[in-house]
């Protein structure tokens, strides 16, 4: 079904132009992971024009920082515009070509595009605020103006789970500053990315503000963040590769912005509605067919519902419908690449061998495509696999546990902290679980925790710095302090 669709051509897009790749015939296969045929072909961009991208962001940085920022929100604006108007329009809706590339269904697709409108209307109001304050200082007479300026070109670098938003949110602040860009996506989602290029592009952003290069992520990205004329780094994306990304950063004494991976901990409390519980917990598990990096993986369950959740949790995995997410109906749809079917059933049959309990799912259903069941296994032991490596999949490992204190040595127990979720009937008792996880974001009673207007953020091995929010806005400025004493007075 999905080959009816007509796949969208691949570009780059730098200066303002859009280009083929010139890295020597060399390209990415495209492949729909409903169906695991091949749709298209990434172009991979050569070293000249990854320089190109960079020179052309770098020479329209200085007007584009001066730009008021009404005007730079205004563009922002009229991109959000443009893509509201092409979602469910009389053409064909991006979302198509979202999960033709990705895998996940329509409707989270257009979710997506959708929170990218919401995203760049918020930070074209944010473009506009004040960027400077006055402290009077230590010296009678005189003051302090401090002045968050942009830092300069930044380096995108995002994956391909979220292959538009990830990158739209971190491009919408940098704008709204005065940054100019270039984006790295991942080369197995290309078109994603460039329909929010094609929106700014028509939008009027001027030529070099945002380019898109693809191909070799590695040789790209060092690159990139090698060249001095790149300010900053902005990188979604696994613990490993940020290891790298950092490294490469600190050599280069550019900063770094890095969201990676996390384990994300679960306590429910006793006195909960456990059905509600299950149930919400349950849609935010699966959503993206569990590829998120915040999804909730290790679920801590007190040993008086454990039971009775573990019914209701199951009982919903199961009825999931899974298939190709163009198909109506679809609840969820394949894994968006191989690599990571075979990587989530390996976890799954080492846990089990380790002496978990395969409560669902467990296995990839025959036929054509990256599909895997919803799946749930108990009775985990802390030390199998899938309680200490991230699934990065529809996996829900769920344990029961008997004091607060425990509960909080599993959540802790990893040396990753990027999202945590704790659900209980006592805003107290909640109040002070939050206040013993070691996690940058915490969900209370829900599976929302990623917001337009406040941040994402990770501690530990998840990473540091933030994404979205005014904390995102702040990741793309460097701070000036002008102290000044009135003329008068330093002559006297």
């Amino acid at each position: 079904m999905a080959l009816t669709h007509v796949y969208p051509e691949a570009q780059l897009f730098v200066d303002g132009g859009w280009h083929a790749g010139d890295g020597g015939g060399s390209a990415t296969d495209v492949v729909d992971p409903a169906t695991g045929q091949t749709i298209g072909r990434t172009p991979w961009a050569d070293t000249c024009q990854v320089a190109a991208a960079v020179a052309a962001a770098s020479r329209s940085f200085p007007a584009w920082a001066e730009l008021p920022g009404k005007e730079r929100g205004d563009i922002l604006r009229r991109a959000a515009d443009l893509l509201s108007d092409s979602l469910g329009g009389s053409g064909e809706d991006p979302s198509t070509a979202m999960t033709l590339e990705q895998g996940k269904t329509l409707a989270e697709s257009y979710a997506e595009f959708a929170s990218i409108v919401d995203l760049f209307r918020w930070y074209a109001d944010q473009a506009e605020r004040p960027t400077s304050r006055v402290e009077p200082g230590s010296v009678v007479g005189g003051d302090v103006t401090v002045r968050h300026l942009p830092i300069g070109p930044v380096a995108i670098l995002t994956p391909w789970n979220f292959p538009a938003s990830l990158a739209a949110r971190k491009l919408a602040a940098a704008f709204a500053v005065g940054c100019t860009a270039v984006v790295k996506p991942a080369p197995e989602t290309p078109a994603s990315m460039l329909v929010v290029a094609r929106a700014l592009d028509a939008a009027g952003l001027p030529a070099g503000v945002l380019n898109v290069v693809n191909g070799d992520p590695v040789r790209i990205s060092r690159e990139l963040i090698q060249a001095p004329e790149i300010r900053a780094v902005s990188f979604t994306g696994s613990t490993p590769v940020g290891r790298e990304i950092g490294r490469l950063a600190g050599g280069a004494l550019t900063r770094a912005t890095l969201e990676l991976g996390g384990h994300a901990p679960v306590v429910v409390t006793a006195d909960v509605d456990v059905a509600a519980a299950a149930r919400t917990l349950a849609t935010t598990k699966y959503r993206n067919a569990g590829q998120v990096c915040i999804s909730p993986t290790r679920f801590l369950v007190q040993r008086p519902i454990l039971d009775e959740f573990v019914d209701h949790f199951v009982a919903y995995a199961e009825g999931l419908r899974v298939g190709a997410g163009l198909e109506d109906g679809v609840d969820m749809g394949p894994l968006a690449v191989e690599r990571r079917r075979r990587g989530l059933l390996d976890l799954v049959e080492r846990t089990v061998d380790a002496g978990a309990t395969l409560r669902c799912g467990g296995e990839a259903p025959a036929g054509p495509g990256w599909f895997v069941a919803p799946t749930v296994v108990t009775e985990a032991p802390a030390t199998s696999a899938a309680m200490n490596e991230e699934p990065f999949g529809p996996l829900a490992v769920i344990n029961a546990y008997d004091s607060d204190e425990d509960a909080l040595r599993e959540v802790n127990r990893l040396p990753v902290g990027l999202a945590a979720y704790v659900f209980s009937g006592s805003r107290e008792r909640a109040g002070r679980l939050v206040a013993g996880i070691e996690a940058g974001t915490v969900g209370v009673n829900t599976g929302v925790i990623v917001h337009r207007d406040s941040p994402l953020s990770g501690i530990k091995d998840s990473g540091y710095g933030s994404d979205g929010g005014l904390e995102g806005m702040h990741e793309f400025q460097h701070v000036k302090a002008i102290s000044e004493i009135p003329a008068s007075r330093a002559d006297g």
